[in-house]
């Protein structure tokens, strides 16, 4: 008995010293309704976070008019495709400030065939990369974007967002072909402030330079060397004229910042927003050593190779003025916007080479064109070395209906043109009989026809077709008609006789071609699921 007691005690005693086994607590996933649908709590936090995300496919078909190729151009391809990935996290917590946010998108996305889809825009940002393979070169593309990053608090924005001197960027189209700026991808630091409670807010963001150019007119790569480089006269003869030029490195530096300042106003009729930007063009030093022609018959050396007098900075500027009207009382979701924008050296503020190419001084989108459109910002005066600011000018509509909730459509148009600075293009061929490039000789047939440094418009007008026969699912399609030319006279028609150099243009007896515009329609179509 004594030992069954000790026993027993024991064991009781043994009982009581072990720790008791306690459940762990198990974090619910709860659903957060400060911000609307989609939202929860990451457990642990009072930090609501929302997951959603894009997939399309695109097929675009679009006429090509040559078969050959030229440099690194493959014309040829009359369809294209893309498939397309998208996701979205978006976090949000609310703090005595406001609501502390953070957003990230990030895009990926396979693209082949005509230029349009493909895009060498995205490439020469540094967004794509293209395939090297004997068929697939040029044609196919991998993309690759970090397309939003940033962090909202107490009025302030930092990180890549989209501009904030955007306003109408492309809303209702497919192929996204008005000319309007739209850089949805670019580096900021912003403030933004309600005026009162009237409807009305004021941003002033400071944004990456960047995203914002369009290369300084380069007549030719500067001798021996692959930079981009603008004559500018360092030689002369004994009378005064022109015998020799030095090569300036016009490769544009991140120096200052873009400047954007925006006024706008929200109300229940729609929107209004008023845009200004003031955007720094630059160029680098005279290239050492880079020298063609003659000077006083005494030889240019990197010692006396200088620049000559004269600015390496100049300041463009652009405004842009929208307006965003909601029509209800023709069906619910009907909406029009109308704007406008004018630049001096800032043609991506007007987004006037949206379309057509963006990041490069001339290029087409149609295959096998007759010639190029030059959307170059500014040009070296090779006689004072000072930029000469170009302007542009971009008008769109676009309206937006319901024929019923599941089906709507989209009809836009949109005009635009590029002035160089007066008296340009003939300081650019001044230099033309010593380096042979250029627009040609001033006073010649060439120079006359030459599409160097035209000035020159594009229009565009299309129309969609969309159905969602269900939530967040968009099955479309959409079809443009564009045309771009030169303002004033003709152009060499190239894609039917590239053979018309300067020599053979200004023998008179040859009969040459030309033509003042070129055109193409594209048709693409849609599936796209947002969740």
């Amino acid at each position: 008995m004594t030992s069954a007691a000790v026993l027993a005690g024991t064991s009781a005693a043994g009982a009581t010293d072990l720790p008791a086994k306690v459940a762990a607590p198990i974090e619910f996933v709860r659903v957060c309704n400060a911000y609307g649908n989609g939202f929860f709590y990451i457990p642990g936090t009072d930090t609501c976070i929302r997951l959603s995300g894009r997939a399309r496919f695109e097929v675009g078909y679009q006429p090509s008019y040559s078969r050959g190729s030229s440099g690194t151009a493959t014309p040829g391809d009359l369809t294209g495709y893309r498939g397309l990935a998208r996701i979205n996290v978006d976090a949000r917590t609310q703090t005595s400030y406001g609501t502390l946010r953070a957003f990230l998108r990030l895009e990926a996305a396979s693209r082949t065939g005509i230029p349009t889809i493909r895009s060498g825009t995205t490439e020469r940002i540094g967004n794509a990369f293209g395939a090297t393979g004997q068929d697939q070169a040029g044609r196919v593309q991998q993309f690759f974007n970090t397309d939003k990053a940033f962090i909202q608090f107490a009025g302030f924005t930092a990180g890549r967002a989209t501009s904030f001197y955007d306003f109408y960027a492309h809303d209702f189209e497919i192929i996204a072909s008005s000319m309007s700026s739209d850089v949805n991808s670019t580096n900021l630091a912003a403030y933004t402030t309600k005026l009162g409670g009237s409807g009305f807010s004021a941003t002033l963001s400071m944004e990456d330079p960047s995203f914002r150019r369009t290369p300084l007119f380069t007549a030719a790569n500067a001798p021996g060397t692959t930079l981009a480089a603008s004559p500018l006269f360092i030689g002369f003869s004994a009378n005064g004229t022109p015998t020799g030029v030095g090569f300036i490195d016009i490769v544009q530096r991140n120096r200052m910042p873009d400047f954007v300042g925006v006024l706008r106003y929200d109300a229940t009729w729609g929107s209004a927003q008023l845009s200004a930007a003031v955007h720094e063009l630059n160029y680098a030093n005279p290239i050492a050593g880079a020298f063609a022609g003659t000077n006083l018959g005494s030889a240019v050396t990197a010692a006396n190779s200088v620049a000559g007098p004269g600015l390496a900075t100049a300041y463009g500027w652009a405004v842009q003025g929208g307006v965003k009207v909601n029509l209800p009382f023709i069906a619910p979701g009907d909406t029009l916007y109308l704007q406008a924008s004018y630049g001096e050296g800032a043609g991506m503020y007007t987004g006037f080479s949206a379309y057509t190419g963006s990041y490069i001084g001339n290029t087409s989108s149609i295959q096998g064109s007759a010639f190029n459109q030059y959307f170059n910002d500014a040009v070296l005066n090779p006689f004072t070395n000072r930029l000469e600011l170009s302007t542009t000018f971009t008008a769109v509509a676009s309206f937006l209906h319901y024929w019923t909730p599941e089906l709507r459509s989209a009809v836009f148009g949109s005009y635009g043109e590029l002035n160089f600075a007066s008296g340009a293009r003939a300081r650019q061929g001044a230099y033309y009989g010593i380096t042979g490039a250029g627009p040609g000789t001033p006073g010649t047939r060439f120079f006359d026809v030459s599409q160097v440094l035209r000035d020159n418009y594009r229009f565009v007008v299309g129309g969609s077709l969309i159905w969602s026969p269900v939530r967040d699912l968009d099955i479309g399609f959409e079809t443009i008609y564009t045309q771009y030319g030169v303002t004033s006279g003709r152009v060499l028609d190239l894609s039917k006789f590239p053979a018309q150099n300067a020599a053979f243009v200004n023998n008179l007896s040859n009969t040459i071609r030309t033509k003042t515009s070129e055109d193409t329609v594209q048709v693409r179509a849609r599936v796209q699921r947002d969740f």
